[in-house]
């Protein structure tokens, strides 16, 4: 008898794994004109908050000396331009991004910005990174390790691409456990956001999967153990807004 194909939960749907990617293209695709209106839309704004608080632990240097950040499934470039103005003059930025219509609204907002000659954009897969050993001193990716089929993977090329001495951040959604909070919190993502993105960009399925896969996501002490069995020391996270988010951090030693 042959073996079923192998699936991965996606959200609360059986997705075969092989599929996964496929439809978070689809997602991406469908919103990458109004995303990061969306994310201040879903958050009220409170993205703009985890994001500093992101780069605040980053700590880019402020002066000449070089630091090569590595943002992954960063199309928009939110993070990016938040650590290059936040940075000195020796700081570059490469933005990955397996969609090609979230680079060109990057490309086109690093332009706007006149931070272009700072911050590029490469499309490419999180699972297999076109970008030599030991080359960044820190990866980044907010919001997307919960939309790449092999977290594993991912997280074993961030390891690869490091320097020694380099600092993985990952802020990801998390589990709300504040007692009153953790329903409002359920009311406000599958009765709100999947209606407002309909409004908003005419397509209230994509939302609906986003709110999904935030729920599938492992709880930061089991994602804490993926982190490590990819390599890397000093593994810990930060909760964030009563658990809305977890900002997870990790160093190649």
């Amino acid at each position: 008898m042959s073996q079923p194909d192998p699936t991965t939960h996606f959200g609360y749907r059986d997705v075969p794994l092989g599929e996964k990617q496929t439809l978070v293209n689809e997602v991406f695709h469908s919103v990458a004109s109004r995303y990061d209106l969306m994310n201040d839309l879903m958050s009220m704004g409170l993205h703009r908050v985890w994001k500093d608080i992101m780069i605040n632990i980053l700590n880019p240097p402020k002066g000449d000396a070089p630091f090569a950040l590595l943002d992954v499934a960063g199309g928009t470039g939110d993070i990016s331009f938040r650590a290059a103005n936040a940075s000195g003059a020796g700081f570059r930025a490469t933005v990955c991004d397996i969609n090609e219509d979230m680079l060109r609204v990057g490309r086109e907002r690093a332009i706007a910005r006149h931070l272009d000659d700072r911050v590029c954009f490469v499309e490419g897969n999180a699972e297999a990174l076109a970008f030599p050993d030991r080359h960044f001193d820190g990866y980044t990716i907010a919001f997307g390790i919960r939309n790449v089929p092999r977290i594993d993977r991912a997280l074993n090329e961030a390891f690869r691409v490091l320097r020694p001495g380099g600092r993985f951040l990952c802020l990801e959604f998390s589990t709300v456990e504040v007692p009153g909070l953790d329903r409002l919190y359920d009311l406000f993502s599958f009765r709100v956001i999947p209606p407002l993105g309909r409004m908003v960009t005419g397509d209230a399925d994509s939302y609906q999967y986003l709110v999904e896969s935030i729920r599938k996501f492992p709880r930061p002490p089991a994602f804490a153990d993926m982190i490590r069995a990819a390599g890397f020391s000093r593994v810990n996270w930060q909760i964030l807004s009563g658990g809305i988010v977890a900002l997870h951090s990790g160093w190649r030693l």
